[in-house]
């Protein structure tokens, strides 16, 4: 009888290590398919953003360093492959497309080009979709590091090797208004 409850207790102590176990992986696979997402959805900003900035262009071909700006961030944002370096990248790129849209707005007739429209649409449903993706990966990275640190799994997951995450952050200088002046 203690042999079969010594079975019972072994077998149900198993089963939790297991779940345990599972649920970390489970939340390890959610946050790289959430980076993943994000990734798409920068790749697709940044192919947009070659369009916009040479439909912009023709208008306003005086605003060389917005455009060198522009094109420079753009290749950091998709040279960079930690999160850390995609969120700051990826900041200042937002920075330097604040500065291009503000530029167009000196340009009625441009405002006007249903070019432009269409790619400043465009850009923006990539800029929501962009946003909504680090809101799904800041909250499975928060899951994922909220359960690597509580006991019990905290010892499971540093037996396994498990390691926390960083959030896709802004800077509080991202969040500053973007100056221009003409």
């Amino acid at each position: 009888m203690a042999g079969i409850i010594f079975l019972v207790i072994l077998v149900v102590i198993v089963a939790v290590l297991i779940g345990m176990y599972n649920s970390l992986v489970q939340l390890r696979v959610r946050c790289d398919s959430a980076w993943s997402d994000i990734d798409v959805q920068l790749k697709r900003r940044h192919d947009l953003i070659p369009n916009l900035v040479e439909t912009v262009k023709g208008y306003a071909a005086h605003e060389k360093g917005t455009f060198e700006n522009i094109a420079k961030f753009r290749s950091q944002a998709m040279q960079a492959t930690t999160p850390e370096g995609k969120a700051v990248a990826e900041n200042q790129l937002t920075g330097a497309l604040k500065s291009l849209f503000a530029v167009a707005e000196n340009y009625p007739e441009l405002k006007a080009s249903e070019q432009f429209m269409q790619l400043q649409g465009s850009l923006s449903q990539t800029e929501d979709s962009i946003q909504n993706s680090r809101r799904y990966y800041n909250a499975v990275v928060r899951d994922l590091n909220t359960k690597i640190q509580v006991f019990p799994t905290n010892i499971l997951a540093g037996m396994f090797g498990f390691t926390a995450r960083q959030f896709f952050e802004t800077t509080e200088a991202d969040r500053e208004p973007v100056a221009v002046k003409f």
